[in-house]
């Protein structure tokens, strides 16, 4: 190239550029900007600039055209850049016409002294081409300071120097910046020649098979074989179809590793193919998939656990729901029994959970008589439910043996100071009617009395003897009876019906009378009494009604 530029010029010069004698006269010529004051000026050449330019308008790179600056003694102090190729880029991005004018020491102080100015003032003085080692180069661009490779060649043209560069550490960097990429993706790269019989991979790809880097690359034939057994016969197939007819390949693997873990290797490639149409060359990459196939697997783990976590609580939500229907009252009921219309409410305090320590039974028993029963577990949730369930079905089942009601009681007090929640206590209240003789005979363990609604008017019936049930033994429990006459309405309950925070009992049973009395006429009174006395949002406890009429 230099030998081109030099010819091209010397024509130039000889043709049009007026004759060499005239073409580098120094002059003692204003410095060009950047350039040292007098102490001393240095003497700036003539020449036509436009001629070298347009030479080196044609040329490919980074090639400049080096004028030397001189001192009065005649030593070259500095060189001046008079024309640059288009494609011509320095350390600082300058391109182009961005460098022409500008001087070698002002614009890279540091290359003054250094083995590449030393090559430029030889190649100047003999003619000889300069070809140095790789030049590395420091600059501070915003505050930091950015280090470059290059490898220089200097050939001298016309009294001045023909330079060309070609930047190396770009290609470094690249490769660099592509090993990065590589390493972070678990990924190499691979060039099958199937001409030449020639395989090439790159260092990571060595890294994903865990492959030694002495035994060299595998060949596209013997891929399959590093696979696991039940992974080779589909490698294969993939294999020969692209040795055949150049398919492309999108395929995982399994493969066994040194230290004796297997790994899953995705191989991503494409075939390059003659006029003929047969395959020449593959190049693709193969990447390490085993994290993610992992983390694959433990997601799908992890959603079978969920899953069957989800299937064991919808067994046990089902169970529970059976249990419930078995072990506590319905919400709501209405009931004809020997007679007796019974209505039934039953609300928890829980809303959403027919769980609570309140609780009633009605039932026509073997004689006929009608069994009517209420009653209130201290507390709430599950371990109420508990204690209700062994009380409601105790008392059931002694009931229907013809036990009397006053010695049910006595053996629920003692079944509770038994049990083994000795702290549990409830309150109950139990009739049994008689429908031949209209007779109720009824008991109570600390509980509030039935209210009995007769012609419009309301009373309380008065309690017969007994406190509640686990609190002490050897209690006494005694009957009351009384004959129900048609029209009369009965009200058994708990204690969540009449009681408010902070107010007197009595006076909750006083409000639940008088609704009773206003509702005695109504289609529905049982659901027009809870519409007079039941806040929602001021509930504080679970509430059990049954009623009653002949």
């Amino acid at each position: 190239m230099t030998d081109r530029v030099e010819s091209a010029l010397t024509k130039s010069a000889e043709g049009g550029f007026g004759g060499a004698a005239d073409d580098f006269a120094f002059s003692s010529s204003p410095h060009m900007p950047g350039q040292p004051g007098r102490a001393g000026d240095l003497l700036e050449p003539t020449f036509p600039v436009p001629a070298v330019q347009e030479v080196l308008d044609g040329l490919p790179g980074s090639v400049i055209f080096l004028m030397p600056l001189r001192g009065a003694d005649g030593e070259v102090a500095d060189f001046r850049i008079a024309a640059a190729a288009p494609d011509a880029v320095d350390i600082g991005a300058r391109r182009g016409k961005e460098l022409i004018g500008l001087s070698v020491r002002d614009t890279y102080p540091t290359v003054a002294g250094t083995e590449l100015w030393q090559g430029y003032l030889q190649a100047l003085d003999t003619g000889a081409c300069y070809r140095g080692e790789p030049f590395e180069y420091e600059e501070v661009v915003a505050g930091i300071p950015r280090l470059s490779r290059f490898a220089v060649q200097a050939s001298a043209c016309q009294g001045g120097l023909i330079v060309s560069w070609v930047r190396l550490d770009s290609s470094e960097r690249e490769k660099r910046r592509l090993a990065v990429m590589q390493r972070l993706g678990g990924m190499g790269w691979t060039d099958w020649d199937l001409a030449r019989q020639k395989t090439t991979w790159s260092e990571e790809a060595y890294a994903v098979f865990g492959r030694n880097r002495s035994l060299g690359p595998m060949t596209l034939e013997e891929l399959p074989a590093s696979a696991v057994t039940e992974d080779v016969p589909a490698l294969s197939r993939i294999v020969q179809r692209v040795l055949a007819n150049g398919d492309p390949i999108d395929h995982t693997f399994r493969i066994g590793s040194p230290a004796g873990e297997v790994r899953h290797v995705r191989i991503v490639a494409e075939a390059e193919v003659d006029v003929e149409g047969t395959p020449v060359e593959v190049h693709g990459f193969l990447q390490d998939l085993t994290a993610e196939k992992r983390a694959e697997q433990q997601l799908l783990e992890h959603e079978r656990a969920v899953q069957a976590q989800r299937s064991l609580l919808e067994a046990e939500r089902a169970v529970a729901a059976r249990l419930q229907h078995a072990l506590l009252p319905l919400t709501e009921q209405s009931l004809r029994l020997g007679g007796l219309t019974v209505d039934l409410a039953y609300q928890p305090l829980q809303d959403g959970l027919s769980v609570g320590g309140d609780w009633y039974s009605a039932v026509e028993l073997p004689d006929g008589s009608v069994l009517l029963v209420v009653g209130d577990v201290a507390g709430h949730g599950l371990n109420a439910v508990a204690t209700m369930a062994q009380l409601r079905f105790a008392a059931k089942g002694m009931a229907i043996t013809g036990m009397p009601l006053a010695m049910i009681l006595d053996r629920l007090n003692t079944l509770l100071l038994h049990s083994t929640e000795r702290s549990s206590t409830a309150t109950m209240i139990m009739a049994r009617y008689e429908p031949a003789a209209s007779l109720l005979t009824w008991v109570q363990a600390g509980h509030l009395p039935p209210l009995l609604l007769r012609q419009g008017q309301a009373q309380y019936l008065s309690k017969p003897e007994g406190i509640l049930l686990g609190a002490v033994p050897d209690q006494c429990y005694a009957a009351s009876t009384i004959h129900l006459q048609s029209g009369d309405q009965l009200l058994l309950y708990t204690d969540g019906l009449v009681e408010k925070p902070g107010e007197d009992l009595g006076d909750g049973l006083a409000r639940l009378a008088r609704s009773a009395a206003a509702c005695g006429d109504s289609p529905s009174p049982l659901h027009d009494i809870l519409d007079l006395l039941v806040e929602p949002d001021a509930r504080r406890d679970d509430m059990c009604i049954l009623h009653i009429s002949l």
